[in-house]
């Protein structure tokens, strides 16, 4: 199987870099490279990576229906119960880029089943809970497992695939993750239709095991012995969760405060403690050959610029999505199944489009196939915020189906420059970076929703309307570092 390093030989077409020096250097070994796997190897280890993946997605959202039963059963108020959903979330942001760096030292294989792992006890962990700080602190440690699985997620793509299919991998993952995202609640709401909520976690327990014994068999192994003084740092580990949490602690509050509750006072302490941590961590940071804060990949133009389209991207989604219920059924009076029914032409049109984008990949560049999909998502959000008093069925359908045409388009040819932009030895660190931009974004949009809804709740409808537009303005932003991709790209080449 290849070799993190030795992959090198070969420079993928999006990457901007210059290729690498052929001679043979401890850290980058003159072996013999297998360019991804054969067919049927290929298929298996891809199955391995959607189940994970989807699990370790679904597990952010799932549990969203099932709090007020979880506050009843287990005795604490609604306020605490959000603790389901943000130690999950909280441990998942903050050990990503560890898990990341920890995959280029010792393998990404070992970490992504170290992940399963630590999820499936976890899981089962969550199902016997007998007290809420039981339940948040397993939840936590689910969290850390789905790190492990999410951080080296695109880096095992780039072992699994040729180069040249590598974009249709990407556009595969990506799917995953957006359909996982949304799917959370509409698989919840079938459990509890016939279960009570422990059965949220049963149901990952036989299909964690599925994964490892797979996963054992059919992922592929990177040997990746660390270089010489170059190991992981329990300090900077420490630090990065720190600052991760503390920030992402302080903005939730600061939410909540805008929404009507919490202390001000105390929310901005949180977010100062983190940005003095993230102050003192960057600057040790710089310091080290390998940093587990991939500064060193932001250096790369189109690296950074793709990261900032991500953030914005899933800002705007995070936006729209949570808005969206709110305008269907206060707004225009519409059912849950009726609203159920119309935002799922969104996640059906990802669907379709995925596949599409991913034959264009490698075809035209990343930065262009990026930009357009922005528009056009941008212009599906601002339709909806300007749709009339009484639309019809087919009116907000098309619009929802327009915005996720645009995100389709834009997601995979910008996780394929995030993934191969980066040297092939740093992997690790740019599939880290990959999922702490979309959770980065995601947070970004819950909190600006909290505020936009807090000053705007004796006005009915009008949140709603507000909370699209700004989506559309970070769509447009997300198109714009998109756009600027193209000039620091190579010319595209044809598979």
């Amino acid at each position: 199987m290849p070799t993190e390093d030795a992959a090198n030989a070969v420079p993928d077409s999006n990457s901007g870099l210059a290729p690498p020096d052929p001679r043979p250097t401890p850290q980058q070994p003159a072996t013999p490279v297998q360019d991804g796997l054969p067919t049927p190897a290929r298929h298996y280890a891809m199955g391995v990576i959607i189940l994970g993946l989807a699990l370790a997605v679904l597990d952010g959202t799932i549990v969203n229906l099932a709090l007020p039963g979880i506050a009843r059963d287990l005795h604490a108020s609604p306020s605490l119960t959000v603790w389901v959903v943000n130690a999950y979330q909280v441990a998942t942001l903050g050990l990503l880029l560890p898990c990341a760096t920890l995959g280029d030292l010792v393998g990404y294989r070992r970490v992504y089943l170290g992940g399963v792992v630590l999820f499936t006890i976890a899981s089962l962990a969550c199902a016997l809970s007998h007290s809420f700080a039981w339940l948040a602190g397993a939840r936590a440690v689910q969290g850390l497992g789905a790190a492990g699985i999410m951080a080296v997620n695109a880096a095992l793509l780039r072992l699994i695939f040729p180069r040249r299919m590598l974009g249709r991998g990407v556009a595969l993952n990506s799917l995953v993750v957006a359909t996982a995202s949304v799917a959370g609640p509409t698989i919840a709401a079938g459990i509890l239709s016939v279960a009570s909520w422990p059965w949220l976690f049963v149901f990952n327990v036989p299909l964690g095991l599925a994964v490892l014994w797979l996963g054992r068999r059919f992922l592929p192994r990177n040997p990746a012995p660390a270089p010489d003084g170059v190991r992981l740092s329990w300090p900077d580990v420490l630090m990065n969760m720190l600052m991760f949490a503390l920030v992402f602690l302080g903005v939730d509050a600061l939410g909540s405060r805008a929404g009507g509750g919490g202390d001000t006072a105390f929310a901005a302490a949180l977010l100062m403690a983190g940005l003095a941590v993230g102050v003192i961590y960057v600057r040790r940071q710089l310091k080290v050959a390998l940093p587990l804060f991939p500064l060193d990949l932001l250096r790369i133009p189109v690296f950074a610029l793709s990261m900032c389209s991500s953030i914005g991207a899933f800002c705007a989604q995070m936006l729209a999505y949570t808005a969206i219920p709110f305008l269907l059924l206060d707004s225009y009076g519409l059912t849950p199944l009726q609203a159920g029914a119309l935002i799922t032409a969104w996640p059906m049109a990802i669907v379709v489009i995925a596949p599409i984008v991913g034959r264009l990949i490698g075809r035209y560049p990343d930065g262009l196939l990026g930009g357009i999909g922005m528009v056009t998502m941008a212009a599906g959000l601002a339709l909806l915020a300007l749709l009339p008093q009484h639309p019809d069925s087919h009116a907000i359908a098309w619009r929802m189906a327009l915005c996720g045409i645009g995100f389709g388009f834009f997601q995979s040819p910008n996780n394929h420059t995030i993934v191969t932009s980066a040297p092939m030895h740093r992997s690790g660190g740019a599939s880290g970076m990959l999922g702490t931009a979309r959770l980065t974004g995601q947070t970004l949009g819950a909190v600006l929703l909290s505020i936009i809804f807090s000053f705007t709740a004796g006005h009915p409808g009008r949140g709603p309307t507000i909370a699209l537009a700004l989506a559309a303005g970070f769509a447009l932003a997300a198109a714009t570092f998109s756009s600027l991709r193209v000039a620091h790209m190579p010319a595209a080449t044809h598979e």
